[in-house]
């Protein structure tokens, strides 16, 4: 029993502040999509993928153990792309205003479990540039490599181009404004219920008898004046419909 009067106490409490909640979630949503589309900057991302194979000497037969040490090892590939022997040579080649550590923060490299495939995919603000610096990444990368490691072939699998219309990877509007929906959602049913809580006024004669602790006798309605003059007009009509009279003067009692 108590677990429905708890129940329906929430349902009166939302029902009751729901325009307040309704304000919020709209006023998120609304919030959120001037940021995403007039303020935020579009981002734009551009991959590359390239293999790295150890020179073995030997082309006709596949060494199972050769395969796995390639692998194991793409991780150095990766920390020596990052690094700012490598993008100090491209921050140069393209005239950037960045440094080589802002560069690496534009630049991920991944590769999936037990494969020799690298993806590079640069991010920027112009999707032209994110595609220059992934390309030029690669072929510095290639070139340096030799001289690092007992490495020398490395085959570019797919370069990054720039398509003629290309999408922004950030922001992404709707997800924005479904997150702030959500989240303008959760703040008013919060301040619905801590606007519920403060409320200490009386309400109901239940609320009188819980603040009291005395039993309520009687319950005095609140009278306006328009029920006032509304009521004093009908008993005069009334007294005068036996004798066909009609006072249509109002009367303000007092």
């Amino acid at each position: 029993m108590e677990e429905t009067i708890s129940l329906k106490e929430i349902f009166e409490t939302l029902k009751k502040r729901f325009l307040l909640i309704l304000l919020l979630v709209v006023g998120a949503a609304l919030v959120s999509a001037v940021i995403s589309f007039f303020v935020l900057t579009p981002t734009y991302q551009s991959s590359t993928q390239f293999i790295v194979n150890q020179d073995s000497g030997e082309t006709a037969n596949v060494d199972i153990n050769q395969i796995r040490s390639n692998v194991e090892i793409i991780n150095t590939y990766n920390d020596i792309i990052k690094s700012n022997r490598i993008l100090d040579q491209v921050v140069e080649e393209l005239n950037l205003n960045i440094s080589a550590g802002a560069l690496s923060d534009k630049i991920s490299v991944a590769s999936s479990q037990n494969s020799q495939v690298v993806t590079l995919t640069a991010t920027d603000f112009s999707a032209s540039l994110a595609t220059d610096i992934a390309n030029t990444t690669v072929e510095i990368f290639q070139e340096d490599l030799p001289g690092l490691m007992n490495v020398n072939n490395v085959s570019v699998l797919s370069e990054a181009v720039t398509p003629s219309n290309p999408t922004p990877v950030d922001p992404k509007p709707l997800l924005n404004i479904a997150i702030a929906i959500v989240v303008g959602g959760m703040i008013g049913v919060g301040l619905a219920f801590l606007l519920e809580y403060m409320d200490n006024t009386l309400k109901s004669e239940q609320d009188v008898e819980n603040k009291l602790g005395l039993p309520i006798l009687g319950v005095i309605s609140h009278i306006d004046d328009k029920d006032i003059v509304t009521g004093h007009l009908q008993k005069v009509s009334g007294k005068n419909k036996g004798r066909g009279e009609f006072s249509g003067a109002k009367k303000k009692t007092v």
